[in-house]
């Protein structure tokens, strides 16, 4: 996966967030696929103070492997990317960068009792280690971002990318798509073309009770949309 910059996009701040906290509550409480889910899936939810993308990928025995968060925030500051691995279910790598920015990142391993084996803080001019509030916090987010994607998953919200051409919606597969969007959210999105050269690209959520947008910006999400082989 390419390491991204967002820039300046244009988050929809009327999205209704109770479409996304209704799946996760409902999949929380015990809500399963009448049939396993794909190994590979793409989900996201809109959090207080930005967008987060998520890529996972499972095991045969539906552990997960992979887990990709892309965190965009609404106003300003950096493009977070944060890649964690697993090893037989459990947590093996935590790896954050800093949009495109190499010179800042952090790298957590843990062996297979769950301690850190390895840590690195990488700042724009030296490396330092992680304190334990640190690690503690890294530990954290690794959790919940994993049971918020499996929540997502078992309420099949699944994240959908693909760029706006004069009107007309195409996946990043090259399928053409109709998202089932409010007439506020078409009206919206037709003036924000407008300021573009009527070319967007657009990140979405489609679920049964309804779809919603979650991101329009000038620059191609698809031209670092991971695939399944990036999390192998």
């Amino acid at each position: 996966m390419k390491r991204i910059s967002e820039g300046a996009f244009s988050p929809l701040l009327f999205i209704s967030t109770r479409l996304v906290a209704s799946l996760l509550a409902f999949g929380l409480v015990g809500c399963s696929f009448h049939k396993d889910p794909p190994l590979f899936t793409a989900s996201g939810y809109v959090s207080d103070e930005g967008i987060n993308r998520l890529w996972r990928l499972d095991d045969a025995e539906h552990h997960p492997m992979t887990l990709i968060n892309v965190y965009s925030p609404y106003f300003g500051g950096d493009t977070l990317i944060t890649r964690y691995e697993y090893q037989d279910g459990q947590l093996h790598l935590v790896k954050q960068t800093h949009g495109e920015d190499t010179t800042r990142g952090v790298t957590l391993r843990f062996d297979n009792e769950g301690q850190v084996s390895f840590m690195q803080r990488q700042l724009a001019d030296a490396r330092v280690k992680l304190s334990a509030d640190d690690i503690e916090r890294y530990k954290y987010q690794a959790d919940k971002v994993l049971n918020l994607s499996r929540a997502l998953r078992a309420g099949n919200v699944q994240l959908v990318q693909g760029r706006w051409n004069h009107g007309v919606i195409t996946t990043c597969d090259g399928v053409s798509a109709s998202p089932n969007l409010n007439i506020r959210t078409q009206v919206w999105l037709a003036k924000r073309a407008a300021r573009a050269n009527d070319k967007l690209s657009l990140a979405w959520l489609s679920a049964p009770e309804g779809d919603e947008i979650l991101l329009a910006a000038d620059q191609d999400f698809c031209r670092w949309e991971p695939k399944e082989s990036d999390l192998k």
